[in-house]
């Protein structure tokens, strides 16, 4: 009721007098849905429903024989082009030496952080390669460097 008293002092003079049909115009009903599992915003957005799991995360993440890291690298405004022809030296020589290791895709942000860069890669043997060309790149004294070259572009880094 308050609010509607509200709405009363923006109208004219001689529609005060509308109180209830102001009152059911400002109304609500409830919102009548055919299915009423699904939300319109589900259906706006066309999400696909998905089977909760049996097994647990870290069995599923286990049992996968692909695994894929994201690289985010935020790259200082001067240093763009000698970060990419760095990381383009660093990524050849990683896959000469390790080949169950892959480059899959690299984009450059374009709306929000201009000065971001996504790298994906994909370890074809799982955790086994992951591991194995994580220590690679910690004890390959040609990737050490290329990496110690590369860190001077960037502002952060983080994998996921």
């Amino acid at each position: 009721m308050a609010s509607l008293c509200r709405i009363k002092c923006f109208l004219a003079p001689s529609s005060l007098s509308l109180g209830s049909h102001i009152a059911r115009a400002l109304g609500t009903t409830a919102c009548r849905q055919v299915n009423s599992s699904e939300g319109w915003l589900s259906k706006l957005l066309h999400v696909r429903k998905i089977e909760p799991g049996k097994d647990s995360h870290s069995r599923l993440l286990s049992d996968t024989e692909i695994v894929y890291e994201l690289q985010i690298h935020d790259v200082k405004p001067d240093g763009v082009d000698r970060k990419m022809k760095g990381y383009a030296n660093y990524c050849q020589l990683l896959q000469s030496k390790a080949p169950d290791c892959e480059l899959i895709g690299s984009w450059q942000v374009v709306i929000g952080d201009q000065d971001q860069y996504l790298h994906i890669w994909r370890f074809k043997q799982g955790w086994k390669s992951a591991h194995s060309s994580i220590n690679l790149c910690n004890t390959d004294d040609d990737l050490v460097k290329l990496q110690t070259d590369e860190s001077k572009h960037l502002r952060a880094r983080q994998n996921q």
